[in-house]
């Protein structure tokens, strides 16, 4: 199974207009989470986490496991908001 590092983003708060981000703001990382690849794509995450919460809204990281070899399987600088229901299944 390929697994993707997706990332949950904190809601940002909302211009004057109500039209979405302030300012082009960028949102901050939440939670980190593994996701197995959709079915047919290495790119793309299925519809679930491993600890199962929807990945509709959550954005995809370039970073890939696999490439990685002895690291741990998200990107080091977020290892402080790790899922760790995700955590666990990737350390089965």
């Amino acid at each position: 199974m390929t697994e993707i590092v997706v990332y949950e983003l904190d809601r940002t708060a909302e211009t004057h207009s109500g039209k979405g981000p302030a300012g082009g703001a960028e949102r901050r990382v939440r939670k980190v989470h593994a996701a197995p690849a959709a079915p047919g794509s290495h790119t793309a995450a299925g519809p679930r986490t491993l600890c199962g919460k929807d990945t509709f809204a959550m954005e995809t990281t370039d970073w890939k496991p696999s490439e990685h070899p002895g690291a741990p399987w998200y990107p080091e600088e977020h290892a402080a908001v790790v899922c760790s229901d995700c955590a666990a299944v990737m350390e089965t």
